[in-house]
């Protein structure tokens, strides 16, 4: 049953990393086209540093970092009193009313921190290639609809939300449909997160006497297992290649650019 919960994970995953993504894309491409330079750099640099540093990298380090992060603030506040180093070697150690989760907590809370900090960590890392694509998208808009909506005596804020925004999803659309499958082919790596996902279940319940379980109704099975996640990685890739083509036909209509030319040729 655990096998088949882990399905379900992997989309709760999509379901709430893919917009926290975009979301984090789009702060980081308005930063990234600030006129204000500190903010620019900051965009930019968040754009190059996270998408040259390896993921499994960053995913490894940066939950390791933001844990460790958490709890030494949680001791700064709830252990003033604490007289012995936070770092001994190798080991962090902080007082036990600071760790996350408590030590006494329920197995859900344990679970649902850890997949918490894994959304975050994906939202980051995918939040800069999406920033890249949606900087380009903005620079891609004709820069004649600019000047018009400037002519007819909008504002800065009102052409940027009104002309470019609407109009920015059309050309962002192709680099943000290979981010979402990059995005689906990423998710086994919520195994390295010590999340329970599909590839973890595949590995246990596939092989026979694994350290978690002694006896199985079958001997090693973990091609079977594994060929599951081939069917089920495939089907979901091209469910979503058919609802990215129907967006992309939805958004092009009307608009600039091949697919629009392409669609007023047809009729």
């Amino acid at each position: 049953m655990a096998f088949y919960v882990s399905f379900g994970t992997v989309l709760l995953l999509l379901a709430f990393a893919a917009p926290s993504a975009l979301l984090f894309g789009f702060g980081g491409a308005m930063a990234a086209r600030a006129r204000f330079l500190p903010l620019n750099w900051l965009g930019r640099g968040y754009i190059a540093i996270v998408r040259g540093v390896p993921d499994i990298a960053f995913f490894l380090f940066f939950v390791i970092a933001l844990d460790q992060g958490l709890e030494y603030l949680r001791h700064k506040v709830k252990c003033p009193d604490w007289d012995q180093p936070i770092r001994q070697g190798n080991d962090f150690i902080v007082c036990d009313i600071a760790k996350l989760p408590l030590g006494d907590s329920a197995q859900w809370i344990h679970e649902t921190y850890g997949f918490t900090i894994a959304v975050v960590t994906f939202a980051i890392v995918f939040g800069a290639f999406a920033a890249n694509v949606l900087h380009g998208a903005m620079q891609a808009v004709p820069h004649a609809q600019i000047e018009t909506a400037e002519a007819y005596g909008l504002t800065p804020r009102q052409t940027f939300w009104r002309i470019l925004v609407p109009q920015m999803w059309t050309y962002a659309l192709p680099g943000l449909s290979n981010l979402w499958m990059v995005l689906i082919k990423a998710t086994p790596l919520l195994f390295l997160l010590g999340v329970e996902d599909i590839v973890y279940w595949a590995k246990e319940l596939g092989g026979s006497k694994t350290a978690n379980f002694t006896a199985y109704p079958h001997p090693d099975w973990r091609t079977q297992y594994f060929l599951a996640l081939l069917v089920f990685y495939l089907a979901f890739t091209k469910v979503s290649e058919l609802v990215l083509n129907r967006i992309t036909t939805r958004l092009s209509h009307g608009q600039a650019t091949l697919a629009g030319e392409a669609q007023r040729n047809a009729t």
